[in-house]
């Protein structure tokens, strides 16, 4: 890997380097970086050619044009969650006319992530919340490689996920203070409500159902509300997780606020090994990750710097570039990336 190559980096303190080697480590270093973002272009043109990007208008809509858009899925999100709390049937037209589309287009967008992150009211979060995680499930599907039709099916089910909530008093849902042990048994019967509402729904997938069931569960078993494991959990519902997981974490809500980004690689790391499932997560962390290269990070001595290159294993012990020179952090344990400067 690029971070044994040079155990050390540019002027770092105790570090001593004639001109030679410096020059030397710094041209390894930056050829490998350039080799990486070769090897980026010609994935990015595979995945442009690829099937699942086909049926869709992909010219690039504004970014103000991606955030109207979704602004009316959320209001659409918020119709169908007072239909449904009314005792009215659920329209699934609505979902694959009106809303299908625009996540879609959305989940294409390559800035996609300064827009889920965006702060609603408390009485908003629930819908854009929906409309978020469906947006991440899509974007999951196509980087697992799902066909069109299975990354369809999923973004229903993603959208879907919550709207058990439909079926609990507004005042539980959406309180800011904490939950009494009554307050949240009745939240996490939401996966019931929701799975009795969709189960058996003409032009509803069989999966929306069992999504909207299981996208608690874990794969340790300590998951709700029939602690499954592992295969017994839908694969669906494990890439809903992920996605909802992270929008949870990432989202600035009235009663607290977005988790830095460090600690959301830091706990989903610590995911792995057990909570969600690996090859799910790996693959959007790395993804995700991708996106950071280029981007202004602060680390924890108070020094600003560029990442050059991400380490997929240790993503806060990344190759970055400081007005030092270019630093390795995996050769400094004590350094570690703790802030994205405008993270997205």
């Amino acid at each position: 890997m690029w971070y044994n190559l040079l155990k050390v980096s540019k002027k770092m303190p105790g570090c001593q380097m004639d001109k030679q080697q410096n020059g030397l480590s710094n041209y390894l270093l930056e050829k490998v970086y350039l080799d990486q973002l070769q090897k980026d272009i010609k994935e990015k043109a595979e995945r442009k050619s690829s099937p699942e990007l086909t049926g869709i208008n992909r010219a690039a809509w504004k970014i103000e044009e991606v955030s109207l858009g979704m602004d009316q899925a959320c209001l659409i999100m918020q119709e169908l969650f007072d239909e449904v709390n009314k005792g009215g049937k659920l329209s699934i037209e609505r979902i694959t006319n009106e809303i299908s589309p625009i996540i879609q287009i959305a989940s294409s967008s390559p800035r996609i992530f300064e827009l889920l992150h965006q702060n609603k009211s408390k009485e908003e979060y629930t819908y854009w919340h929906s409309i978020c995680v469906g947006v991440l499930s899509t974007i999951i599907g196509n980087w697992m490689r799902l066909s069109p039709e299975k990354c369809e099916e999923l973004m229903i089910a993603a959208v879907l996920h919550d709207i058990g909530k439909a079926m609990i008093p507004k005042v539980i849902v959406n309180k800011t203070g904490k939950l009494t042990s009554n307050e949240y048994n009745m939240i996490k019967q939401h996966t019931v409500y929701g799975y009795d509402l969709l189960n058996g729904l003409n032009h509803i997938p069989e999966s929306a159902a069992i999504v909207s069931l299981q996208h608690h569960e874990r794969e340790d078993g300590m998951g709700y509300p029939y602690g499954l494991k592992g295969d017994q959990i839908h694969y669906f519902a494990k890439i809903v997780a992920v996605a909802d997981i992270y929008h949870a974490m990432s989202s600035e809500r009235v009663y607290h606020e977005a988790t830095p980004f460090y600690l959301i690689i830091k706990q989903m790391q610590n995911d792995v090994y057990g909570k969600l499932d690996a090859h799910i997560l790996l693959v959007f962390m790395e993804r995700l990750l991708q996106a950071l290269v280029g981007k202004k990070i602060q680390m924890n001595n108070g020094e600003f710097g560029y990442i050059l290159l991400m380490n997929r294993y240790n993503p806060l012990k990344s190759l970055v570039k400081t007005e030092r020179g270019i630093i390795d952090l995996m050769a400094f344990p004590e350094l570690e990336i703790t802030k994205i400067i405008n993270e997205v």
